[in-house]
């Protein structure tokens, strides 16, 4: 099943004020138009890395408005919706599709597992009342569900086209891709196994490390899939790859935000239980960033 998506989409963060009360618009139209300037291909405002769950509905939708307006047609918007409750998971999939976005992204209800009976509702429901496409995010760690690859191929009978895989198991994202890729199309979301899906033939990569190394990210999609050359894209990665290892050794969304503002781009305040990376692993991040040849650092 080929994916609307390509390309290497960020999964973007939420700039916020520098009290942290509210969106800052200013500093997200800037952040995404650095990434598009240097070649992303889409974005995903609303996942984990945006910190969705310190964020009120009203936000979201908010944040789903103005990333659509900001990206102005220059690549794709994949929007998440996840919920713990099926209502506000759906309300944020219908306003999405209300103003135009190309699909959602869904994460099971977290805490409280559902089982595959029930994910396969949810899922169905927030199709139905919103008739987008839907990538299901497959992240076992949060959400305590873990499927089969059948499970997850099976999901396409409930509006599922692609699926985000943060899982990590390398065996079951490859059974996915070569033995139930005529049922859903497969993007990696596991920031250390990024050279593998690139180069398993994923048509789409979401990756939170690109809100800050978007010109590597954009260079190794270029070498590995655009011009099939593995080994320029082996050296990019040998880059990337610390960097990716650090992230996730770290609170994600913090040093992802840490990055962004290593690259000179103002990300404000923080939500607790959020808080900011501790000044000696910025000092870490900082000097991997050097050693990659990351420009401004």
């Amino acid at each position: 099943m080929p994916s609307k998506f390509q390309g290497v989409l960020a999964a973007l963060i939420t700039p916020l004020t520098d009290d942290g009360s509210k969106i800052d618009e200013g500093r997200l139209k800037s952040h995404i138009d650095n990434l598009f300037n240097a070649g992303i291909h889409g974005i995903v405002p609303g996942g984990s890395t945006g910190e969705f769950t310190t964020l009120t509905t009203a936000e979201r939708k908010q944040l789903a408005e103005l990333s659509l307006k900001y990206t102005a047609g220059r690549g794709s918007v994949m929007i998440g919706v996840g919920s713990t409750k099926t209502d506000e998971a759906i309300e944020l999939a219908v306003h999405a599709a209300q103003i135009g976005v190309d699909a959602v992204m869904v994460v099971p209800p977290y805490y409280d597992p559902l089982s595959y009976e029930q994910l396969q509702e949810f899922l169905l429901e927030i199709h139905q009342a919103s008739k987008l496409p839907i990538v299901y995010y497959n992240i076992p760690s949060i959400s305590g569900l873990t499927l089969s690859p059948e499970q997850i191929a099976g999901l396409s009978k409930v509006g599922v086209e692609s699926f985000k895989d943060t899982s990590g198991n390398a065996p079951d994202f490859t059974e996915l891709v070569f033995g139930h890729g005529d049922k859903i199309s497969a993007m990696n979301g596991w920031d250390t196994l990024t050279f593998y899906g690139m180069a398993a033939g994923n048509e789409a990569i979401i990756w939170g490390a690109a809100n800050f190394i978007p010109e590597l990210a954009v260079d190794m999609w270029n070498a590995i899939v655009v011009n099939n050359d593995i080994r320029q894209g082996r050296e990019i990665w040998a880059r990337a790859w610390p960097i990716c290892k650090f992230l996730e050794g770290h609170n994600y969304s913090s040093a992802v935000r840490a990055g962004v503002e290593l690259r000179g781009q103002k990300t404000g305040g923080y939500r607790k239980p959020v808080t900011p990376l501790k000044k000696q692993y910025v000092a870490e991040l900082q000097q991997l960033l050097r050693n990659a040849q990351v420009k401004g650092v």
